[in-house]
């Protein structure tokens, strides 16, 4: 994770926090930001056909066994108290280094020895809820959303000029869920998910036939520590899946020789976060 790209944007939401005194009942905006670290349970990749080209576990070859950094930045549009847009940045990129005993191939290519791994996977997200439910101390939201990928994930050889490389940008829908109720003393809770599983081409986003999935839910408690102010902790399940034969033609350089893929990542991450509203 960039941490300057998190740092810049906190300061930016800030700025722009200041007219919002200027608003009137009909339209709110808040910030959100979230940092802390992300443990990676489980990780497969493979680009080419089995068993020519190896279904490479990174957490147990690739390094990423260790706790990484998180964090992620949201804004809210919310309208009469029932619309809710929203819009979220999360970055995310793992850099590992391996020494491989044994020959690891990707994409056709070998890999032994002292190897270079970048997964970079941030995404952006726009989110339409409508609050189907209210009352006093509770609210339940439910929408759909739009997710563009924007992954880069490269092997390479430290002792020669051997590089894998996929980068891959696509737009992934999905269905989301969010609620919120008062405990009461300036306390809450709440959760979200944002999901989606699809296989068809009708609903993975391409327009062949595709395996895709991706699961963002959390929980969190906080507090309002001052007008418009929360603080919160967040607990999130984070994971997806791509796999399949790709019918793109290959246009870039940067994209995979083989069309056949499969990656598979599931993790955990625990944040501190603060709202301004």
């Amino acid at each position: 994770m960039n941490r300057k790209t998190i740092v810049s944007a906190a300061l930016a939401c800030l700025l722009l926090s200041l007219p919002l005194a200027a608003q009137d009942d009909t339209a709110r905006v808040s910030f959100e930001a979230e940092l802390g670290t992300i443990k990676i349970l489980s990780h497969t990749y493979r680009v080419g056909a089995e068993p020519a080209n190896t279904n490479f576990d990174f957490v147990n070859q690739g390094g990423q066994e260790i706790l990484f950094p998180f964090g992620r930045l949201t804004a809210y549009l919310t309208l009469r108290d029932r619309h809710q847009i929203r819009f979220l940045y999360q970055p995310l990129e793992l850099k590992t280094e391996v020494d491989f005993p044994n020959t690891v191939t990707v994409d056709g290519k070998d890999f032994l020895g002292a190897t270079r791994m970048t997964y970079s996977f941030p995404f952006y997200r726009v989110t339409y809820q409508y609050r189907f439910l209210s009352g006093p101390s509770f609210w339940l939201a439910g929408g759909g959303a739009i997710q563009l990928r924007n992954a880069s994930i490269r092997f390479e050889d430290l002792s020669d000029s051997t590089l894998a490389v996929s980068q891959n940008l696509g737009i992934v829908p999905a269905l989301a869920l969010s609620g919120r109720a008062d405990l009461g003393r300036n306390w809450f809770a709440g959760f979200e998910a944002t999901g989606i599983y699809a296989s068809s081409a009708l609903f993975n986003g391409a327009d062949f036939e595709f395996e895709g999935s991706i699961l963002d839910a959390s929980v969190r408690v906080g507090r309002t520590v001052a007008e418009g102010r929360d603080v919160f902790l967040n607990a999130r399940f984070f994971g997806g899946s791509a796999a399949g034969v790709s019918q793109y033609e290959r246009t870039a350089w940067s994209n995979s020789e083989s069309p056949e893929t499969e990656n598979r990542i599931a993790s955990v991450t625990l944040t501190l976060g603060a709202t301004l509203r």
